[in-house]
């Protein structure tokens, strides 16, 4: 059963780690939403939908045509991302009274893992980096033509309202849970959404931020994603060079777009004292991948311009 880290996060009786979860989750739009599957083992070898099967009408004594969806085998390996966090304890003894400095410089570090998975969120290549797990990038596919990659241009344009409800519409089988942009592009959406007269809607999440949507859709920004990616003839061919930007359509889900993660989920590990300086150490560590169970169930919109 897939949980969210927040309702995961509730399981364990850990105050530390449910404050690390807190951190997280409070800024990250995706982890707000995206639930995980815990799996035993170092990875998970699934079969993606690629195309879904067709029906058709017959006529009495009609021979049936046989359809059936067709299916691509992937294997997501869990990947180790964590950091050490080191807190003085001359200044831990020191300064606990003006703050607990210790929760202080955890939280930091829970704050520096959010960004690591937000940023492989998008761009994680393990064919680049066999440490990563594989992003939105490449699980899509944006370097190469598909019904999952809507190009606002052959070379990049500006965005439109009608592109990005044909991005929309390339997620099959229920609206994206998720439109996940840069700062630039929210802008752009908010601009062009107040040209045509109308009013982005929004609302708040439990954390009381606000949330904005499109045709009811949250928009979540993510920071790492570049406003820099060239194309050439309706395809990326790299993450600088240009000023086109991405936005991704997502539905979450066991059937759909899913983060993979061992038994226990994101940890938080009291190390102890250091041997080779006066210090104390704590080990935030998370076994994690992504898993794309359905391509139709993503898609991208790439080469959006200012």
């Amino acid at each position: 059963m897939a949980l969210t880290l927040v309702e995961a996060s509730k399981l364990s009786n850990d105050m530390l780690l449910q404050g690390v979860v807190e951190t997280i989750i409070k800024e990250s739009s995706v982890l707000r939403q995206m639930p995980f599957i815990e799996i035993v083992g170092n990875g998970l070898t699934y079969n993606q939908e690629k195309t879904l099967p067709s029906v058709d009408f017959y006529d009495v004594g009609d021979t049936w045509a046989e359809s059936t969806p067709t299916f691509e085998q992937i294997t997501a390996n869990l990947k180790i991302m964590g950091g050490d966090a080191d807190v003085d304890n001359f200044l831990k003894t020191t300064r606990s009274n003006v703050q607990d400095l210790e929760a202080a410089v955890v939280e930091l570090k829970a704050k520096a893992v959010k960004d690591k998975f937000e940023e492989t969120f998008i761009y994680g290549d393990s064919s680049v980096d066999a440490k990563q797990f594989d992003g939105l990038r490449t699980l899509i596919d944006t370097t190469t033509a598909s019904d999952q990659v809507i190009a606002a241009g052959a070379t990049g344009a500006t965005l439109t309202l009608s592109k990005l409800d044909e991005l929309i519409d390339a997620v099959k089988g229920g609206k994206p849970d998720m439109l996940v942009v840069s700062r630039r592009s929210r802008r752009k959406i908010n601009a062009l959404v107040r040209a045509s007269g109308g009013l982005v809607d929004s609302d708040r999440d439990q954390w009381g931020n606000f949330i904005q949507l499109w045709d009811g859709i949250p928009i979540g920004v993510n920071d790492w994603i570049l406003d820099t990616h060239a194309l050439s003839g309706g395809v990326e061919t790299g993450t600088t060079g240009s000023d086109c930007s991405t936005i991704y359509a997502v539905q979450f889900g066991e059937w759909a777009l899913c983060g993979l993660t061992a038994p226990g989920g994101l940890t938080v590990e009291p190390i102890g004292s250091m041997e080779s300086k006066d210090a104390t150490r704590t080990r935030v560590k998370w076994y994690v991948s992504l898993a794309l169970f359905s391509s139709v169930k993503a898609a991208a919109l790439i080469g959006v311009k200012d």
